[in-house]
């Protein structure tokens, strides 16, 4: 059982990656058409780069006050936080792309944009879980709580020993006696 104090406004699991799916979702859809449409006129990888930086700042605000529950700003600090595992995502859609190319020299846009989604779908997984458990699992305010709660979940951890010690040395003496 989990002792944790918990934000009351934050959404459950599932509520979470539900408006996560809807919200990073439709902004990732919007933009792989955008990275299509910029695509015809940069290169592709740095069309995805642009369109990557834009969605992620919206995104991280949309994530900030509606998916996981804050209900304010993102502030610097989630923002390049979640910059990194888009960054990460990033090389994930690119890397998918680079194979692609391997397999197929001149794919259609159609299979272009499966393998694309295919790729962002899998890193938002994995952008959905860093987000939840580490971005956002605690506010500003919370974090102090958190730390004192897990210190004082310590401490009551190490007092238990040293209070079966003494009952134990209490019985001893009452035994002694």
């Amino acid at each position: 059982m989990d002792d944790a104090p918990r934000n009351p406004a934050a959404p459950g699991p599932l509520a979470s990656f539900a408006r996560f799916v809807a919200l990073g979702g439709g902004v990732g859809l919007l933009s792989s058409g955008a990275v299509a449409l910029l695509a015809e006129r940069l290169p592709w990888a740095l069309a995805n780069a642009l369109i990557t930086v834009v969605s992620t700042l919206l995104c991280t605000e949309l994530h900030a006050r509606f998916t996981f529950g804050s209900g304010r700003r993102a502030g610097w600090r989630r923002h390049w936080q979640s910059a990194g595992s888009a960054a990460a995502a990033y090389g994930v859609t690119c890397a998918a792309m680079f194979v692609l190319h391997l397999v197929q020299s001149s794919p259609g846009m159609l299979t272009e944009q499966f393998v694309y989604l295919s790729a962002s779908g899998l890193a938002g997984l994995a952008r959905f879980l860093l987000l939840r458990l580490y971005v956002f699992a605690t506010g500003s305010g919370q974090a102090a709580a958190n730390g004192s709660w897990q210190l004082q979940r310590l401490q009551g951890m190490l007092e238990v020993p040293a209070t079966v010690g003494a009952l134990q040395q209490r019985q001893f003496t009452l035994a002694s006696n």
